[in-house]
């Protein structure tokens, strides 16, 4: 897998991204088709019992509150101060007791084993290591966690769905490829582009900790 160095790793890129993050249907999910389509395949991909849910790059926490919604214990983390205001906001006005903290999503500094899912979307294509991102967000789940990673391939940005499978095999025991390109009310509108989720299954401790 291509370890790729990206420009977009900033607080203050994120910062100024934030007041127009939420205007992408499937950012803000104020529509209600959008929504309920994440909210179907959140569903089906989290385990079925309340579990312990981190959403590492969180953004304006959308997602988490979805997760939140659904029963789960949920943490946001995010590097932008702005954006993790405004995620404190939608849980609160959710009467969601969800909690958000400033921090780095590539290395967060977590607790090993305490998780039962690790959350991502569209995070990697913005890391500055993303091997490395992927072993410490392996070393963060139980023996028996999950990755859920949605991702994409957009102009020159994203990563395929083949480099990140390929970055997971060595870290997880299984791995499952969900393609979503062709669901338009994940996005709210029709893509031409490679959108998909990989979920990675049972971490390797002696991979994820090297």
């Amino acid at each position: 897998m291509e370890i790729r160095h990206s420009p977009y790793g900033t607080a203050e890129y994120w910062d100024e991204q934030a007041t127009s993050f939420d205007d992408e249907p499937d950012h803000g999910l104020t529509n209600d088709r959008v929504r309920a389509a994440w909210s179907r395949r959140l569903t089906a991909w989290l385990p079925a019992s309340p579990s312990s849910v981190v959403d590492l790059g969180c953004g304006t926490g959308s997602l988490s509150v979805l997760v939140a919604e659904a029963g789960h214990d949920v943490l946001g983390v995010d590097l932008s101060p702005v954006m993790v205001k405004r995620a404190q906001l939608k849980a609160a006005l959710a009467n969601l007791p969800t909690r958000f903290v400033v921090g780095d999503a590539a290395n967060p500094d977590l607790v090993a084993d305490t998780f039962d899912v690790a959350l991502v979307r569209h995070v990697v294509w913005a890391l500055p290591d993303t091997g490395a991102a992927l072993r410490r967000w392996a070393a963060l789940l139980k023996p028996d966690g999950r990755l859920i990673a949605i991702e994409g391939r957009w102009g020159s940005g994203g990563i395929t769905a083949t480099d990140l499978i390929a970055g997971l095999t060595p870290l997880f025991d299984q791995i499952e490829h969900h393609p979503l390109s062709s669901e338009t009310d994940l996005w709210g509108t029709t893509v031409d582009d490679e959108r998909y989720a990989v979920i990675a299954t049972g971490p390797r401790r002696e991979a994820s900790s090297k």
